[in-house]
């Protein structure tokens, strides 16, 4: 029993702070991705770059650029601070955060890419029926695109899952606060509680290879 809390605490604060995360990441990412897809802007490269880095840069440069954006000083820690009157880094807002900054380039990518296969033509004649641009994107541009949004949502939540490194900065490692499946792997490993740490990967790599399963038969479909 005493097993069974060990596990679900962490399970349970990992699930939410990937819910949390892919909740916003759903709808920001697929404003980015239909701007991306269908709009020509100067600076266009910019922005798609700048979307694309957290994919790239490694998770503790990610992490330490979100404790400066965060801390007290920082231009959202502050903001938070206001708010709420106490800082945000060391907490599972904190923890969100950093999940849904590492996993919004993959719902970008994957959703641009199946709203930019979408064919003009249909879009064009939505247009010409008298949908504006807002209810063609609602109505014709993102149900035709859906696969490609679903998977990214998918796979952008198995992303928030698995994140590890920028987590560890912003959030640390406490345990029923901010420690999440991997951090508590990490944790029981370092403490040599190999018996929990193994459980914990088991854990982990099943809700993993769900979400890959889940993906394959979305594509297949």
């Amino acid at each position: 029993m005493e097993m069974f809390q060990v596990v679900m605490s962490p399970l349970l604060l990992t699930l939410k702070i990937a819910a949390v995360s892919t909740f916003f990441v759903t709808f920001l990412g697929i404003l980015i991705a239909y701007v991306l897809a269908k709009k020509e802007f100067s600076g266009k490269w910019l922005a798609d770059a700048l979307v694309t880095l957290p994919l790239i840069l490694p998770p503790t440069v990610t992490g330490y650029i979100l404790v400066i954006l965060l801390g007290k000083n920082g231009i959202l820690g502050n903001i938070f601070t206001e708010i709420t009157g106490k800082g945000i880094l060391f907490t599972w807002q904190a923890a969100a955060i950093a999940a849904f900054v590492v996993s919004l380039p993959l719902m970008v990518k994957t959703a641009a890419s199946a709203i930019g296969t979408v064919d003009r033509s249909v879009e064009e004649a939505a247009r010409i029926l008298g949908r504006n641009e807002l209810e063609t994107a609602l109505f014709i541009t993102l149900p035709l695109a859906k696969k490609g949004v679903i998977a990214g949502c998918i796979l952008s939540f198995a992303r928030a899952v698995g994140e590890f490194g920028a987590t560890l900065m912003v959030a640390g490692n406490i345990p029923g606060k901010t420690g999440t499946m991997p951090l508590s792997i990490y944790g029981a490993y370092q403490t040599g509680n190999n018996e929990l740490a193994s459980l914990l990967v088991i854990v982990l790599v099943a809700i993993s290879f769900l979400t890959i399963a889940a993906t394959s038969r979305l594509a297949e479909k």
